[in-house]
């Protein structure tokens, strides 16, 4: 099954679909190896981790892509991506989705905010006009080579002009052809209800924590109607408050001794498992004609 099938069964499955969100290759495999079956990357984690600037529209087409490219390559589960306002006009639009499709990606969203673009839930956003985003998503549209690719499209409109605003939006989108949409930074649990109650294609939460939006389970997000959700920024939360614990302590005791444990590092044995250094060692011997190594090459 291609990726674009796969991430349409899974979001079509009865169970709310779980996207983690990784910001780099690290926090991919630690996503993959807990068990989820798909996961995104997106722009907010991908920023700080690329250019440790924040999610202001900052990466060029080819940084992120070539970051995506690197991260659906790492690992074998289905990868939806975001490609922001789709990086120009619908030209631009097109020669990106081909590339996000031909790099091995299952799905990607295009927003209908103004360039530069913010986060979702950060305050400085504006959007364009539906006349003004539509070519871009029939651009999308046109532009895939395989019919089960997913194309998502993302309405910033509620925070700017009301719900009612953001509903209309989303409802022409899907007429346009989106498979699927993304009405952001709904702000309350009535207003989800109401969102998803107006839709005809599945729809996509997004949970970060201390967004606007409320922060939901998985079973209370599908009850309320949504087929899938997003978990944008909580990998690189972890992340930066775990290197800033361990970087504060080095600083401060001039050793890791005392922060080191099971609880808050990886021993090296941990982590060339985690990696797949055993898997290359494999790899290795199986092409030389050795056995694969008892002790691995500190």
């Amino acid at each position: 099954m291609n990726p674009g099938a796969a991430f349409r069964s899974l979001v079509n499955a009865p169970e709310l679909l779980m996207l983690p969100v990784a910001h780099d290759g690290l926090s991919a495999l630690a996503i993959a190896q807990a068990g989820f079956q798909a996961m995104a990357v997106a722009g907010f984690g991908s920023s700080g981790s690329v250019l440790g600037l924040p999610d202001f529209g900052l990466m060029s087409f080819t940084e992120m892509l070539t970051h995506y490219a690197r991260i659906i390559e790492r690992v074998d589960i289905p990868v939806m991506v975001d490609i922001d306002t789709g990086f120009g006009d619908v030209n631009n639009v097109i020669r990106t989705v081909r590339q996000v499709e031909a790099m091995g990606a299952a799905a990607l969203f295009i927003e209908d905010q103004t360039f530069p673009k913010r986060c979702g839930h950060m305050a400085g956003k504006a959007v364009v006009s539906v006349d003004e985003y539509l070519p871009k998503l029939k651009a999308a549209l046109w532009a895939r080579r395989n019919p089960e690719f997913v194309i998502m499209a993302r309405t910033d409109a509620v925070a700017l002009h009301g719900l009612d605003e953001g509903i209309r939006r989303a409802r022409i989108y899907a007429e346009a052809g989106a498979d699927m949409v993304f009405v952001e930074a709904v702000t309350s649990v009535e207003d989800m209800r109401t969102v998803n109650s107006a839709l005809s294609v599945p729809s996509m939460a997004n949970m970060i924590e201390g967004g606007k939006s409320p922060f939901l389970s998985a079973a209370e997000l599908q009850d309320v109607g949504y087929a899938l959700a997003a978990y944008p920024c909580a990998s690189v939360f972890t992340a930066v408050r775990a290197l800033q614990r361990w970087a504060n302590h080095l600083k401060n005791n001039g050793t890791s001794q005392g922060f080191a444990g099971p609880e808050t590092m990886l021993t090296f044995e941990e982590y060339f498992h985690f990696i797949g250094a055993e898997e290359i060692r494999r790899r290795e011997a199986q092409f030389s004609g050795g056995e694969n190594p008892a002790e691995t090459n500190k």
